[in-house]
């Protein structure tokens, strides 16, 4: 038995506004009601925790054996610097036909700082990300971010490792695989969205006026953009929910799918309820069917080609034209009509079809006479046939 649920209100599409590179506003309706809620605060736990995006996991600053040690011609000490390197944010420069790497990267960079530039900047000289970040893999979301101060010209080495993770993940749980001497791992602040906001407002549509408008705010940092966001958060729970599938023990039908399909639905059985005198067949394939006992078009594409080869007097030629005509209708042997709640044992009953069993003395008699009355041109076409046949 098929069950039929009462149409659910969904959306048909979403509006998106885009209030600048990094925000966006998304607004769906309408929703039943409480289903703006359901949905809206889904959305945000999944937005805010489990998105991905790269950051720096381990730093290693020649001259700085741990992290609570100051470094000579640095203003800022060790866990300044390390701060700072926390906010440094990369976008992974998209490679076509590669995937993003999930392992830890490690990156070298020669620091030179010379009188000159110290001069310049009035007796130091501010390191920024993008002194370390030149052509690279990464493109830098904020190059101006400061890393640390240098009072006096230095030459020094900085390591670090970037990896690819999502929320936050405390320096405990980062694993390095091989971790080198005076090596500080950090905390990663993964996640590339910033802020999410959703609320619920009523809206109407027609005479209803309890259904809900769904509005979601989304704020990222530019590693990833707000659509990307989105599009990750969607899939990300749909891959949740999908866990419970093997509990479906029944297929659930809605009436807005029935709505849908209902025109479609409605072509299709006017087409199979007509008679087969009222589409163009010659008159041996029309006869050759009243003899089967086919007198609808839904009796004629239920029979597969097998079954029709199997009645009598109907070879290759008679198959092909029906085959065509159907296939002019939208139609094909061997259908499945039970989708359409038609029982495949009942279509004469569902349709009124006309019984013409007992029709084959009648079909000689009217053979011969079609025969007869056939120009030269068909008789050869049917005697090629028989010839086929046998």
């Amino acid at each position: 038995m098929q069950v039929v649920y009462a149409e659910f209100r969904l959306p048909k599409q979403i509006k998106s506004q885009s209030i600048d590179t990094n925000k966006s506003v998304y607004i769906a309706e309408p929703f039943e009601k409480g289903f703006g809620h359901t949905v809206g605060n889904a959305l945000r736990r999944v937005l805010l925790t489990s998105i991905e995006s790269y950051a720096i996991v381990a730093l290693r600053f020649e001259g700085a054996p741990h992290e609570y040690t100051a470094v000579e011609g640095i203003i800022e000490d060790m866990t300044s610097i390390i701060i700072n390197f926390k906010g440094v944010l990369l976008r992974k420069i998209p490679v076509e036909g590669q995937t993003s790497p999930r392992g830890v990267k490690k990156y070298s960079v020669q620091l030179n700082v010379t009188n000159e530039m110290i001069q310049e900047g009035n007796g130091n000289y501010t390191v920024e990300v993008k002194d370390l970040f030149g052509e690279s893999e990464f493109d830098v979301i904020n190059p101006n971010h400061k890393l640390f101060t240098v009072t006096q010209p230095m030459s020094r080495t900085i390591d670090f490792k970037i990896a690819l993770g999502r929320g936050y993940c405390p320096s405990e749980r980062i694993d390095l695989l091989e971790p080198s001497f005076s090596e500080i791992v950090i905390d990663a602040a993964f996640s590339p969205v910033r802020h999410v906001n959703y609320f619920v407002e009523g809206c109407r549509v027609g005479g209803e006026t309890d259904l809900d408008r769904l509005v979601v705010e989304v704020t990222t940092d530019g590693r990833i953009t707000p659509d990307e966001a989105m599009t990750h958060a969607v899939q990300i729970l749909s891959l949740h929910l999908n866990v419970f599938d093997p509990l479906k023990m029944q297929q659930i039908t809605f009436d807005n799918q029935q709505t849908e399909d209902s025109s479609d639905r409605d072509a299709i059985m006017s087409k199979l309820s007509l008679k087969i005198s009222e589409i163009e067949l010659s008159v041996r394939s029309t006869n050759c069917l009243h003899g089967a006992n086919i007198s609808t078009i839904a009796e004629l594409v239920s029979k597969t080609e097998q079954e029709m080869l199997k009645f009598r007097n109907f070879g290759k030629k008679s198959l092909n034209e029906i085959k065509a005509k159907l296939e002019e209708m939208g139609l094909s042997l061997g259908m499945d009509l039970s989708k359409y709640g038609i029982d495949p044992d009942h279509i004469k009953e569902y349709f009124g079809g006309t019984d013409v069993s007992g029709f084959d003395e009648d079909f000689e008699d009217e053979e011969e006479e079609d025969f007869e009355a056939d120009s030269s041109e068909d008789e050869e076409s049917d005697i090629e046939e028989d010839e086929d046949e046998a």
